[in-house]
């Protein structure tokens, strides 16, 4: 899913660093003051588990990849402003170290994986666990759709973001200057290989990795989802 260098036009790529920059400033207040101490180990773990993952891609026809990301799960784990800093810091690393993704499109990148996605994920966690408890059944079906669901929804903004750009800037022959194809074949090949591969893994991973962190560290998940507190969307705590 990572966008390279060359397929977004500068005039569409340096918008998207631009509308990341108070994103960022506003997911580093809520983690400073949302994110206590102990749990900056989970942050750095979970930021390190998906830049891992986001290594294993397999390239796609239209231009790009798939693969698992992780930021839905660390989004249940820890809330989607502090999944928004540590996908953002594995994107970053990617980009400017081992050139997965480009450099320009960085910010098209964290916007689709680091905010888009966990708070996408996030919600549809939400909705479909309601007060069930977090390891039951529900809970798990919730935390696989939710990755499932959060993947293909970066999936198809990072589909319209490049595939647009066939439309959009064309030499005077009609020559596409940036991505090659048109829009529907870009969409068309993204979520084919996201909606049947790389989106079930995604909520494969998603489940597994909530499973297991709720059999071995259940004090991360009680502190978020437990009896008498209530965690609105934007993960403020509320009694109840």
């Amino acid at each position: 899913m990572h966008i390279p260098d060359g397929y977004l036009s500068p005039q569409t790529a340096i918008p998207f660093v631009v509308a990341m920059v108070p994103l960022w400033g506003i997911a580093v207040k809520k983690v400073q003051s949302e994110v206590k101490k102990k749990d900056i180990p989970v942050l750095a773990i979970g930021a390190a588990f998906s830049f891992t993952i986001m290594m294993f891609n397999l390239p796609i026809p239209g231009g790009s990849s798939a693969h698992a990301v992780g930021a839905v799960l660390l989004a249940i784990l820890l809330g989607p402003w502090a999944a928004c800093i540590g996908v953002s810091t594995a994107l970053i690393i990617q980009a400017l170290i081992f050139g997965d993704g480009g450099v320009l499109a960085v910010g098209a990148n964290c916007f689709n994986m680091a905010f888009i996605m966990p708070w996408v994920g996030y919600l549809t966690y939400r909705l479909i666990k309601g007060n069930a408890d977090n390891l039951s059944g529900r809970a798990m079906a919730a935390a696989f759709i939710a990755g499932y669901v959060g993947l293909n929804i970066a999936a198809l903004f990072t589909a319209v973001e490049f595939g647009s750009q066939y439309h959009l800037f064309q030499a005077a022959d009609g020559t596409p200057l940036f991505f090659p194809v048109p829009l529907k074949v870009a969409v068309i090949a993204m979520m084919s290989e996201h909606l049947i591969l790389a989106g079930p893994v995604e909520g494969l991973v998603t489940a597994a990795g909530l499973w297991f962190v709720g059999k071995n560290y259940p004090a991360v998940l009680a502190q978020r989802f437990s009896n008498g507190v209530k965690i609105d969307d934007l993960g403020v705590e509320k009694h109840v």
